[in-house]
């Protein structure tokens, strides 16, 4: 299953419009720093690692757009794309990671040429790119054994390669075991209030010929009690040091329920998805959103006018109801603080 949620071509970055999706299936087009600002904030490219790739083609479109002809007037052009970038949502840290890459390239390019700069610049967002691919690859390839033959996994939001440059985290674990001959079906969770399960996990698990069945998000508890679900899979927008995890709002409900009904509550993530300053989730930054999300959910008024809205995007899953994480460098079981030090000052 290959869906390639960006690319870039012809000097400029084409974005799948996942507000469209599932009835449509069109491209947004971005030659701006500007308009990938854009883009990341009305969700037209969602899910972090997305985001973080989005990112860094941002600051190649504002070096691009920059009048400097020389690299360190470039590099003070890229420093002010960054910030600006960085202000588009707060929560999934690869977009700060992958941003702090590009600054990295700018601040340490030791010629004079901006044209020089701004090659090199364009070489760094397709390596993050690339990287990424083949990171939700080996996150696919070492989760794939903790389905067995036959069973059911139930998921949340869209963790698949609409949320990464391709393949998935989460997702990407399915689609491995059912590229080995594992049978696999899925229940999404349709993930109010924006539907991201319904319109796009749906939609993905049906491309790669998945089992999949959509049910409403307070379904999850009655599927679990019936039997439905062997195991919980999702993605993760910021992890802790100590293994809490920031991911789509209703996450944690999921996660209590998974451990009430004794199912395993596995989180897939790349390593940049892992912000080791902060010591726990409750110093992870949590975007609140337009409450006509809620109010006007897809054009349609569903609530009375003047009505309080409390709207998080997010919310954070205490470690001690997370059974793994599933990255690229392996499986990483509790006790976190311990698994989680060791695998970055081992690996980097």
């Amino acid at each position: 299953m290959a869906i390639r949620t960006l690319e870039w071509r012809d000097g400029a970055l084409w974005l799948i419009d996942q507000t469209k999706l599932p009835t449509e299936h069109v491209e947004v087009e971005c030659r701006t720093a500007a308009e990938v600002w854009d883009a990341i904030k009305r969700l037209v490219v969602r899910g972090a690692p997305a985001i973080g790739v989005a990112a860094a083609y941002g600051v190649v479109l504002g070096a691009q757009a920059s009048a400097a002809e020389t690299a360190g007037g470039l590099a003070a052009d890229v420093e002010k794309a960054a910030e600006y970038l960085a202000t588009a949502r707060p929560t999934a840290v690869n977009l700060f990671w992958a941003l702090d890459r590009m600054r990295g390239v700018a601040r340490s390019f030791s010629g004079t040429d901006a044209t020089a700069l701004r090659r090199r610049l364009l070489e760094e967002a397709d390596a993050i790119c690339e990287e990424d691919r083949a990171i939700c690859r080996r996150i696919g390839e070492h989760g794939m054994g903790l389905i067995e033959d036959g069973q059911t996994v139930l998921t949340h939001c869209n963790a698949g390669g609409l949320a990464t440059a391709e393949y998935g985290t989460a997702l990407a674990v399915v689609f491995a075991a059912h590229e080995a001959g594992t049978r696999v079906a899925v229940y999404a969770d349709e993930t109010r209030p924006l539907l991201q399960g319904a319109r796009l996990t749906t939609w993905e698990l049906q491309q790669a010929g998945i089992e999949v069945t959509l049910i409403c998000d307070n379904a999850a508890a009655q599927v679990m009690r019936e039997g439905r679900v062997d195991l919980v899979i999702t993605g993760a927008d910021r992890i802790a040091a100590n293994g809490d995890t920031a991911n789509k709002i209703g996450t944690y409900g999921v996660a209590l329920l998974a451990t009430a009904h004794g199912l395993p509550f596995y989180v897939a993530a790349p390593k940049s998805t892992f912000d080791m300053s902060l010591e726990d989730g409750s110093a992870i930054p949590i975007e609140q959103r337009d409450p006509a999300e809620v109010t006007h959910g897809f054009g349609r008024q569903t609530a009375p006018d003047g009505v309080t809205v409390y709207n998080p995007a997010f919310d954070v899953t205490p470690h001690e109801l997370i059974a793994a994480f599933i990255t690229e460098a392996g499986i990483i079981r509790p006790p976190f603080e311990v698994t989680l030090r060791a695998l970055f000052s081992t690996s980097g």
